[in-house]
Order: structure tokens, then sequence, then C-alpha cells
């Protein structure tokens, strides 16, 4: 597509609006909005195409793989430019290509702009035809600055899984607790720190070999005397520390195995978009509205800013919307805009049958559509 780099407004829905989506090659567009939006994103996704050989119905994911990786970093250093001091780029991509795009992202962002490598099981039906069944893809994330974004990430909700180890064996007035170990290990110990504890029941308890207790004895009587310290439903059990769910964290740090019970497979993104649009072709790998959303919450909060510059069947944007996110979303397929378009206006009308609702989305926002000429 030829540029004179120039974007043209083709419409907008009523309203005002801070959501963009783009018809245009991303590189192209970058440049041009790289000039409003320089350091002003705090989250990047992307799903590049994964360079896998196959045709899908949507565009075709065969190239030679130093023109891959050429078209890869051309868009990447653009990308990194938008990133501000607090923001994130995450990428997905399978086993063809991962540990190539490693390296190169090493090259563009630093190797110690790494954060982590995300296993998402993007599939749990069992394929039987390939030496291995292939059941997961990675995401890769890295980070503007990591100390930075560790900071102000966002810690995921307690799940059912955390809630469940809360009980209130005793009545304590103070509410549920679950007991955590009372010993460490022994290598920076001092004296004080090994003793012997004496149950209700009236058995003595040493810490185990290599380990020490984690108070002193004079610390540990004043938590026993708290009634901080729980010694079994019979108090002839080892000590363990009472923690109570009022003290604990709101949240819980994301880990970087992503189950498909949690956030999804590409199977339910099809269903999903299948119901939106019956008559359609449905896009081959699409990702689910879950997946996207636990990327955001923990990246973003509310009115940041969001960009994918591989924006396909609208997941991202989608998303985004309705989280309340500001987004810019960037393709150069017109069939994948067009697609990404009319899920938008469902969006906004309340007509998606979208996974991110939760009961709250109720409809509204707007965006404008702008094409490259």
């Amino acid at each position: 597509m030829k540029s004179n780099n120039e974007l043209k407004l083709i419409y907008k829905t009523d309203g005002p609006s801070h959501n963009s989506i783009i018809l245009g090659d991303n590189c192209a567009v970058s440049d041009i909005l790289l000039k409003k939006y320089s350091s002003e994103v705090k989250c990047i996704y992307i799903d590049p195409p994964y360079n896998n050989g196959e045709e899908y119905a949507h565009y075709s994911d065969s190239f030679a793989h130093d023109e891959w990786l050429s078209n890869m970093r051309k868009i990447l250093l653009k990308l990194k430019l938008f990133l501000s001091s607090e923001g994130s780029i995450w990428i997905s991509i399978d086993d063809n290509e991962v540990h190539y795009l490693k390296v190169l992202c090493d090259e563009v962002f630093g190797r110690n702009n790494f954060v982590t490598t995300i296993i998402w099981e993007h599939r749990t039906s069992h394929e039987n035809r390939c030496t291995f069944s292939n059941n997961h893809e990675y995401i890769l994330v890295y980070a503007k600055d990591p100390v930075r974004f560790k900071n102000v990430r966002n810690l995921l909700p307690l799940n059912s899984t955390i809630l469940s180890r809360y009980k209130n064996r005793d009545d304590d007035p103070r509410g549920p607790w679950q007991s955590v170990s009372l010993n460490v290990q022994a290598g920076h110990a001092v004296s004080s720190q090994f003793y012997s504890i004496t149950s209700p029941s009236g058995k003595n308890f040493d810490p185990p070999n290599g380990r020490c207790w984690v108070y002193n004895e004079e610390r540990m009587l004043k938590e026993i005397a708290s009634n901080n310290i729980w010694f079994g439903e019979n108090g002839d059990n080892a000590p363990r520390r009472k923690k109570f769910l009022s003290d604990a964290k709101p949240g819980i740090t994301p880990e970087t195995l992503w189950r498909a019970a949690d956030v999804g497979t590409t199977n339910d993104a099809k269903k999903q978009l299948l119901a939106m649009f019956p008559s359609m072709a449905v896009f081959d790998t699409p990702k689910p509205e879950s997946l996207i959303r636990r990327i955001l919450e923990i990246a973003t909060n509310e009115n940041d800013l969001v960009l994918d510059a591989f924006l396909g069947s609208g997941t991202t944007a989608a998303v985004s919307h309705k989280l309340g996110r500001r987004y810019i979303g960037i393709d150069a397929s017109r069939e994948s805009i067009n697609y990404a378009l009319e899920r938008l206006k469902k969006v906004v009308e309340n007509k998606e049958y979208g996974t991110v609702n939760d009961g709250l989305w109720h409809g509204g926002g707007a965006f404008s559509y702008y094409e490259l000429v």
C-alpha cells in the first residue's frame, strides 16, 4: 500500500473518543502516530504472524525465516518508542519462532528488560497425528523499565482456590485464616532462633534439621499468648503461624502458567466469533477475550492507552473498550479491519457475545476509524 503519510478519518461513532482503529501498514502508521504518542502507551499487545507455514482464511502465515525476522525487527523497533516509562509489551508466538523472537527482542528492548515468558494452554484437546500433542503457546513480556513495571503492575484477584485455604477452625474473632510454616532455613540464623516449643498438650518441638524458628523465643511466646500460633485441633501438632485473610494482600502475584480453565482457548474464541458473525468466515487463530483481559488487568488501569499493531479480529480493542482503556488498533488487512469494526459496533451497542462483561458492561463509548492514504 502506497503511503503519503496521512491518516484520513473515514467515520466515527457518536460521542467523544480517544479510541482509533486504523487500516494501513503498521510501520507506516506507527511513524505517523509516534508524533503524538511517543512514550505514551502503557501496554502493547501484538499477535503477529507465527510463520508456521500455514495458509489461513484471513492471512498467509508462510514467510522465509529471514523475511519474517526482518519484518518483526522493523515493527518492534518502532513499537519500542511508544512505551511509557511504566509500559510493557506482550507478544504471542508459538514454538516455530519463539527462540528467534526472544533473541530479537533482547536486541531491540535489551536483555535486562525481559520480564518473563508466559505459557498459555491454548488448547485442551489431544492431537494424535503429531509426534507430540502441542497444547501451549507463549507470550513474551518485556518492559521499558522492569523495576518500575514491577512496582505498578497489578495483582490478580484472589481466586476460589486461594480463598478456600482460609478457614476459621477455632472461631477466631479476627476471621478466616490459614496456617503457614514457622521455620526457615538456618543459613543466616542466630542462636536465639534455636529452642524447643511446648505445645498445649505438653509435646516439645524443635526446628527440623537445617532449619530454625522464624522468631526468637521471647517473640514466639508473645505470639502464642496472642493466639497467633496453631498447634492443631488437639493442641499436639507442630506449631504453625496463623495468617489471616484480613491481613492478606488484596491479590496474588501473576504466575507464568496460564491454564485454559482460567483464560480460555483458541476454540473458545472461535465459538464467540461464530456467535457474533455466523455468516462470516471465522478467524483460525483468534485469542479469547479472557486471555487479553488478564494481560490488560495486570499491565494497565482504567484510561491507560493500549496499542495493538496486528489487530486481527479486534479482540484487544473490544476488551480494552469494555475495560475502560483507551486503545489504538492497526491492521493492514481490510478484511480484518472490517471484522474488527463490526465487532466494536456491537460492543458499543452492547450486542457483542463477549466474555468480558460480568454483567457490568451495558454498551456505550465511541471510536474513530482511519485509513492510511
